[in-house]
Formats: C-alpha cells, sequence, structure tokens
C-alpha cells in the first residue's frame, strides 16, 4: 500500500510540473508575441508617411492579434489551473493597443 501511495504521490508532482510548464511556455509565446507587437508599433511610428506605412500597418495589425491570441491563451491556461483573477496578467502583460 505504502509503494501505491508513492507511486500516486510521484505522478501528482509530475502532473504539477507538467502543469506548471505549460504555464510558463504559454507566459513565454505571449512575451515574444507582444514582443513583436512593439517592435512593429515602434517601426510603424517611425514609417508614417513612407511608402512602406501600409506594409507595416498591416503586419502590426497582425501582429496585435497574435498577440491578443497569446495572451488569451495564458488566461485560458490560467483558469484551467483554477487561477480565476488575472490582475497579474492585467498588470505584466496589458492587452496591445492601436497606435
Amino acid at each position: 500500500m505504502k509503494r501505491r501511495g508513492e507511486a500516486l504521490e510521484r505522478l501528482r508532482r509530475e502532473i504539477v510540473g507538467e502543469k506548471a510548464a505549460a504555464l510558463g511556455r504559454a507566459g513565454e509565446r505571449l512575451e515574444q508575441a507582444l514582443m513583436e507587437e512593439r517592435e512593429l508599433a515602434a517601426a510603424l511610428l517611425r514609417a508614417r508617411g513612407t511608402a512602406d506605412a501600409e506594409r507595416i500597418a498591416r503586419e502590426h495589425a497582425a501582429a496585435r492579434q497574435r498577440a491578443r491570441r497569446a495572451r488569451q491563451a495564458l488566461i485560458i491556461q490560467r483558469e484551467a489551473l483554477g487561477l480565476r483573477h488575472h490582475a497579474v496578467v492585467d498588470q505584466e502583460f496589458p492587452e496591445p493597443r492601436a497606435p
């Protein structure tokens, strides 16, 4: 019986570890998406009035959409883990705004 309890505890720890790793990966994907969005936002500001502005605006809009999806995925992952309050997400990873 003792071995069975130890095996279940190891399994529980492994599951908790995997959940934490999945949450970490979701956060990393969001950080990457937000970084790309910020870079394109800056490029868009520099490109105003140039021939490249329209192309960069489309790229920026797509990057904003990817960041929104990544943010939503992080929130869903947090909720799946029982974390219902997302103030920390709002603080650390605010939703990207239009330039």
